[in-house]
């Protein structure tokens, strides 16, 4: 067996798992999971319909890199949501079964293990999914910290020029998860900057880029951000999306990598191999989905109210502030986050993710510690319930 699974951590899920087992929730409640960034709002009748309708296509072996509609339809949603003024469907984009195996196998093709100790930066709190693509590719990760006092940006100069220097991908988050926190154009330009000095390649993860709160102010992406600093080509950077959040179609997994030719080329060469084609049926629902915006408009509509309504109940308890995106929260305990996690589920049956699982300790701290993260995906009236009885445990510490 390949020595390096050896090196892969427990999953976030896995250590909730072992840290609540044999406790028993209050039996006069009931259970309220907020703890899995699971969408649960309904998948538009549309989507499924499309679905239904095409299942025929089952009978064909799908193209690895997709239909031509699939890529255009991609390449013309990023135009319309970022204001693109060039994106080759044909070079530029390529269709993926979600953003998550994506980004996963992202290291493997680009990772040189050849090359002198390469290094993956990582942010911290992360996705895990990092962390164990670079440690598959004999990589090392190194974590750039999230903290209050930046409002979780990244400090790059944490990480000296001599591990830079071996940096050979970057992962980037944002909206940020668990934080919510949006990279301005200062700090693309900054990394940027870094990618042109020590060759690296950014892998800009932006599931959650739907889920923000001001309609007139969409999310800044990556290849926005590119575009806008004058970096014709997108060099060395690909981004990463899904229809997962955006549509409330989690289990459809489909979603797109777009940016540098060059690498997108050789990123399809590794994928034919892998043997990841996108099914037919959900090809066309994908297109269905990426050619409609009123759907996601409401589904921002709902998330707002969610989170209007969960911060006036929790501030009074715990000093919880708004993300710029996503659907999380990211509250500070009152002590041990695994503490608050573990009595929360005992005496008021709500479910929450210990942040320190999300995190590595990193240059004497871990930015996850004594903070939790609370999924706002359930519907409104279970959101209500469970900050609710969250500010009702809080008052008893």
């Amino acid at each position: 067996m390949n020595p390096n699974l050896d090196r892969l951590r427990s999953y976030p899920f896995q250590k909730l798992s072992t840290l609540l087992d044999g406790v028993t929730p209050n039996p006069r409640l009931r259970p309220i999971a907020m703890h899995i960034g699971e969408p649960r709002h309904p998948t538009p009748e549309f989507i499924m319909r499309t679905v239904a309708d095409n299942l025929d296509g089952l009978a064909s072996y799908p193209l690895t890199r997709g239909s031509t509609e699939l890529r255009a339809a991609i390449a013309g949603w990023l135009k319309r949501r970022y204001q693109l003024e060039d994106l080759d469907p044909d070079t530029e984009v390529i269709p993926v079964n979600g953003s998550r195996e994506a980004l996963f196998a992202f290291a493997q093709a680009v990772i040189d293990p050849g090359r002198r100790a390469p290094v993956v930066v990582c942010p911290n709190p992360f996705y895990q999914i990092y962390e164990g693509a670079a440690l598959l590719a004999q990589a090392t990760p190194e974590f750039l910290n999230g903290v209050p006092a930046r409002n979780y940006a990244p400090d790059f100069g944490e990480l000296p020029e001599e591990t830079w220097a071996r940096t050979q991908l970057v992962y980037v988050c944002s909206p940020g998860n668990p934080t919510g926190y949006v990279m301005p154009i200062a700090d693309w330009r900054e990394l940027f900057a870094l990618s042109d000095r020590h060759g690296f390649v950014i892998a800009a993860d932006e599931c959650y880029s739907e889920i923000y709160f001001d309609e007139a102010r969409p999310t800044l992406g990556a290849l926005q951000a590119a575009q806008e600093l004058g970096r014709s080509g997108y060099p060395r950077l690909v981004v990463f999306s899904s229809l997962s959040k955006r549509s409330n179609v989690p289990g459809m997994r489909s979603g797109f990598v777009a940016g540098d030719r060059n690498i997108l080329k050789r990123f399809l060469l590794y994928r034919t191999y892998h043997g990841c084609a996108m099914c037919p049926p959900i090809q066309l629902a994908s297109i269905a989905a990426w050619n409609d915006e009123r759907h996601v408009t409401k589904n921002r509509q709902i998330y707002r109210a969610k989170f209007d309504a969960a911060l006036a109940i929790l501030r009074p308890a715990l000093d919880v502030q708004a993300p710029d995106a996503a659907f999380y929260l990211w509250a500070p305990t009152p002590g041990s986050d695994t503490d608050f996690a573990l009595r929360l589920y005992r005496e008021q049956a709500v479910t929450v993710l210990p942040g320190s699982y999300l995190a590595r300790e990193t240059r004497g701290i871990n930015p996850g510690r004594n903070r939790v993260r609370i999924a706002l995906v359930a519907s409104a009236d279970e959101c209500t319930e469970a900050v609710t009885r969250i500010r009702d445990f809080v008052s008893t510490l």
